[in-house]
């Protein structure tokens, strides 16, 4: 398949007639496009973002958003409490995630020499995304919440494209770790949101922090958990994907 880069504007852009099949779309803004009269059998659309707004998505009129999100919740036990706003809520919804992860971690050693390495797609393979973890944990936690002035531990590391291409695959500044190091790393930040989620009160929940990406922009310790919550999930279900990938090949 050809890899073809629109200008960026291509905005408004319409396609009659056109054979679209088999095309990729990749880190693309398609929000507000209309689709009439299409055949999309066996497409496939991954937007998490979509289920944390109010943006709607429309199928023969029917807005799908919330049936999306209540069966990713009931495939992954424990999703539907991300959103809890109180300490014991927080308590239960971080458990939740980490029975989830304890899980799948087994099931990746039980799988194959390699396993955790192969990208599927063009993805992150199971080890980088567990460095991606490490690194949204010291972004949130600890650079946003705690206030480390370098936050970072060198596994998680991003570049310095990171803040311009937050999907790109070289987005870490050191080398490749081996697995074993990035289960130790990846095991001391769990163990570090669990730690303060164990003490968090209510008034420091509403205590206010900048945005580790963007500061003029207010967030609260609690926005800060949710944004951490939302990574885990998000990636735990990109996880599960293509472990589930590898083994169907």
């Amino acid at each position: 398949m050809d890899d073809l880069t629109q200008p960026a504007g291509s905005q408004g852009t319409e396609f009659v007639d056109a054979d679209l099949r088999g095309a990729r779309f990749v880190r693309a803004d398609l929000s507000g496009v209309v689709m009439r009269s299409v055949q999309v059998g066996g497409a496939d659309i991954d937007a998490p973002w979509l289920l944390e707004g109010d943006d709607s998505l429309l199928v023969n009129g029917v807005d799908v958003v919330p049936f999306v999100d209540a069966e990713l919740n009931r495939r992954f036990p424990g999703r539907a409490e991300r959103r809890a706003s109180d300490p014991d809520g927080l308590r239960a919804a971080w458990a939740a995630l980490e029975r989830a992860w304890e899980g799948t971690l087994g099931r990746a050693a039980a799988m194959p020499a390699g396993t955790v390495d192969v990208s599927v797609d063009g993805e992150w393979s199971f080890a980088q995304t567990l460095r991606h973890l490490v690194m949204a944990t010291d972004v949130w936690l600890r650079r946003a919440i705690l206030g480390v002035e370098q936050p970072f531990h060198p596994i998680g590391q991003p570049n310095a494209e990171y803040e311009t291409d937050g999907n790109d695959m070289s987005v870490f500044a050191t080398g490749t770790p081996s697995y074993d190091e990035v289960l130790m790393v990846r095991a001391e930040r769990v163990g570090m949101v669990r730690a303060f989620i164990a003490g968090v009160t209510v008034e420091e929940l509403a205590t206010v922090r900048a945005n580790p990406w963007a500061p003029e922009y207010p967030e609260t310790t609690l926005s800060c958990l949710h944004t951490i919550l939302q990574e885990e999930w998000e990636h735990h279900r990109y996880a599960v994907r293509d472990l589930d990938a590898i083994e169907g090949k």
